[in-house]
């Protein structure tokens, strides 16, 4: 019933520890506060004075304080414990997100891994917190009360201990069944997730081709399923948890019962009677709560589970294996890079097909072919944001399968089609790649790539928060953005281009290309792009078609070679001309 996963968290045995102390505490508190209680009413009982009383009473409020202070404490600790883990948890599954690249991304969805990272870590955060000390006080308060309850009355002792396994073993069934219908409605949102995002990352496309209405039809029917599968756990939960208070009140009544009958009888006493009957609730109470938060839980079993998987799957070529390679040259003008038969595929689509080519020192290579030849794809195995299936790359004479290492992609910047905007101030946005850049390498970083106006007309100036649930900033203005990092960056001999223009209009696109060009000087550019106006300033133009790199060369050779780069221009209206 509990994923045994989380016994293996960082620290977890010093909090059982403290738990199993803790819950030790507060049962004998329960049976201080139980034997006072009972004392005090048998003595008014049998003709005390209220007065007389007043010491039992004492130790009674001191023991129901104590209680309460010491359940203070453990949520205190156990919210920070839960609250450390979760942290962690969230840092490494990011960093295997970002390490793992967009193959770990594909194999489980974009939405699925959104919601682990916003939801499913908060969930995982409320699962530690609940899970951990109702396990442990499932064990310790049971047996330390029943140590009080067997001197007290031995028959209400053999009863207490006879109903206890029978309710856990019968709680153990409904939890398998409660667990699958969890499992069905955990996977349930993660199709409804990655539904989701897709038809948003997608909706623009989705209403140019008119399948919006048909598209919101499926996302209507996924979210009618998630809809149907929280209802059967919902079901599962309130049934079960209903049935385990009803064996649980049964065991009680049957104590009270044979408390009656011996009372009547005169064979038991009214004092230890009293106490027994005030011990058995208490008694019962732990595995009544744990099957609750069981079911209330199960959320973020699931989500422990799923974060696990991801964060602890061997890495498919990470730098630990790596040790012993050969060092990946730093980019310089003597440098070559070259491709040998790189193939790539998503999932059963071949994107690209025995991609060859090379180039040396600071070159600028132009990436061109129509809308889904490859080569977005392409810049994106040049980043190692991907891993070829075949082939391999050649970096000044070493050879290796991917490049996905760091000795490389902390030589590169990549500037997509959208920067990402952190919600930061500008300051800390431009100085993404420079945290610690002196104020005027940021100025000057700002005034090569024509933000000065931005930062004119905002209200605190570099310090004014930007992104989401910011200021909103311009497609213009995130790429200056974009650039303005590279540009503080010299460092980066290598710049990646992935459509940076795509959605600009041409005057903007034309301002800033007067601002990219000094950018790429002395340094090794992949740009790939559809508007051809760029080739003019590539030094080496690769076409693709169809995954396949058909033509490289100079772009005015390749434009009077009448070959695919001057069909491409024919069919651009004759742009690159």
């Amino acid at each position: 019933m509990i994923d045994r996963s989380i016994f293996a968290l960082p620290g977890v045995r010093r909090v059982l520890a403290a738990l199993a102390a803790s819950s030790t505490a507060r049962a004998l508190l329960v049976a201080g506060q139980a034997l006072a209680l009972a004392s005090a009413v048998v003595g008014l009982w049998e003709g005390g004075a209220l007065a007389d009383q007043a010491a039992r009473v004492a130790v009674f409020l001191a023991c129901f304080v104590g209680r309460q202070l010491l359940a203070s404490v453990q949520e205190a600790h156990l919210e920070r414990y839960a609250s450390e883990r979760a942290d962690e948890l969230r840092r490494r599954l990011l960093l295997r997100v970002f390490e793992g690249g967009a193959g770990v991304v594909q194999a489980r969805g974009t939405g699925n891994v959104a919601t682990l990272v916003v939801e499913g870590i908060d969930q995982v955060e409320t699962y530690i917190r609940l899970i951990l000390p109702k396990a442990v006080g499932v064990v310790a308060v049971p047996l330390v009360l029943l140590l009080w309850i067997f001197p007290l009355d031995w028959v209400s002792g053999v009863i207490a201990l006879a109903m206890f396994p029978f309710i856990v073993l019968y709680m153990v069934i409904l939890g398998h069944t409660a667990q699958d219908e969890a499992a069905k409605q955990h996977a349930t949102f993660q199709a409804l997730s990655n539904t989701f995002v897709d038809a948003l990352r997608g909706i623009d496309t989705l209403k140019l081709f008119g399948r919006g209405r048909s598209f919101g039809a499926s996302i209507y029917e996924a979210s009618e399923r998630f809809r149907e599968a929280t209802m059967k756990t919902l079901r599962v939960a309130t049934l079960s948890s209903s049935v385990l208070d009803l064996f649980a009140t049964g065991a009680l009544a049957a104590v009270a019962i044979m408390l009656g009958f011996r009372l009547v009888d005169g064979a038991l006493p009214f004092f230890p009677a009293l106490a027994v009957l005030i011990m058995v609730p208490e008694y019962f109470k732990p595995v009544r709560e744990f099957a609750a938060d069981y079911h209330a839980s199960l959320d973020g079993k699931n989500a422990l589970r799923s974060v696990l998987e991801i964060v602890e799957e061997e890495p498919a070529a990470d730098d630990a294996a790596l040790r012993g390679a050969a060092a990946l040259p730093l980019w310089s003008e003597r440098a070559t890079f070259e491709a040998r038969g790189v193939g790539f595929s998503y999932a059963d689509h071949r994107v690209l097909d025995d991609v060859r080519f090379s180039v040396r020192g600071n070159a600028r290579v132009g990436i061109v072919g129509a809308s889904g030849a490859g080569k977005s794809t392409l810049v994106g195995l040049v980043a190692g944001f991907s891993r070829p299936e075949a082939g391999l790359f050649v970096l000044g004479g070493v050879e290796v399968g991917d490049l996905h290492r760091s000795d490389w992609q902390r030589q590169i910047a990549y500037i997509p089609q959208n920067p990402y905007i952190f919600h930061a101030t500008l300051r800390d946005n431009v100085a993404f790649y420079c945290p610690d850049a002196s104020e005027a390498d940021v100025e000057r970083a700002v005034a090569a790539m024509g933000l000065d106006a931005l930062v004119a007309e905002l209200p605190q100036g570099l310090d004014t928060l930007v992104g989401e649930g910011a200021r909103a900033l311009s497609g213009g203005q995130a790429q200056r953005v974009a650039l303005a990092r590279a540009f503080l960056d010299g460092e980066r001999r290598v710049l990646l281009f992935d459509e940076p223009t795509a959605h600009l209009d041409i005057e903007t696109e034309l301002e800033l290309k007067e601002r990219m060009l000094p950018l790429m000087r002395g340094r090794l550019v992949f740009f790939a792009t559809h508007r051809l106006h760029w080739m003019v300033d590539m030094d080496t133009v690769l076409v693709v078609e169809d995954g396949r790199v058909v033509e490289a060369g100079d772009p005015a050779e390749l434009a009077g070679a009448g070959g695919a780069y001057a069909r491409l221009a024919l069919q651009m209206g004759g742009e690159a001309a």
